[in-house]
């Protein structure tokens, strides 16, 4: 595993992105690349009540927030990553184990890989309804790499939503 799930029962909103990225990985810390608009939009947003450090994550469930990944034992780039290395039913396991209020894909990558489906078929805002699973949301990846998609609107609406 290269980062370990934040997962305990109870919590308000787990995030999944697609696996860590190569700076987090080095750094044993979530959204931990350069440009990562992760801590920023939560501080943002107020799902978080101050800019977080990659290094405090495991503060975040004291704020209801929960942190996985749906390839739990690969790190890289999304364009590097092995089709094998995600791990759909492993995800399915988890988030059911913990019943969170919501699942919130960081990223149409991860949620394409969780639906089986082309990006360009994933949509932002509220995913179809998988059984036995909580509500899921995808929200724009805030990765660097994915500048050209980014839209803090969503994210915005999304907080809301989850903390309304």
């Amino acid at each position: 595993m290269v980062l370990p799930d934040l997962l305990v029962p109870g919590l308000r909103i787990v995030f999944c992105g697609t696996a860590a990225g190569a700076a987090s990985a080095a750094r044993g810390a979530y959204y931990a690349g350069r440009g990562n608009r992760f801590w920023p939009i939560l501080a943002e947003t107020g799902l978080t009540p101050r800019l977080l450090a990659p290094e405090e994550f495991p503060l975040l469930p004291g704020f209801g927030i929960g942190l996985t990944d749906l390839a739990k034992h690969a790190s890289g780039a999304d364009a590097d990553l092995a089709m094998d290395a995600f791990d759909r039913a492993g995800l399915i396991g988890r988030i059911q184990s913990v019943d969170p209020g919501v699942l919130a894909f960081n990223g149409k990558r991860a949620a394409a890989e969780f639906y089986g489906l082309p990006t360009a078929r994933i949509a932002y805002g509220t995913a179809p309804p998988i059984e036995g699973m909580p509500p899921i949301f995808v929200l724009p990846s805030t990765s660097r790499a994915a500048n050209g998609n980014w839209d803090a609107g969503i994210w915005h609406a999304f907080a809301q939503r989850s903390l309304g």
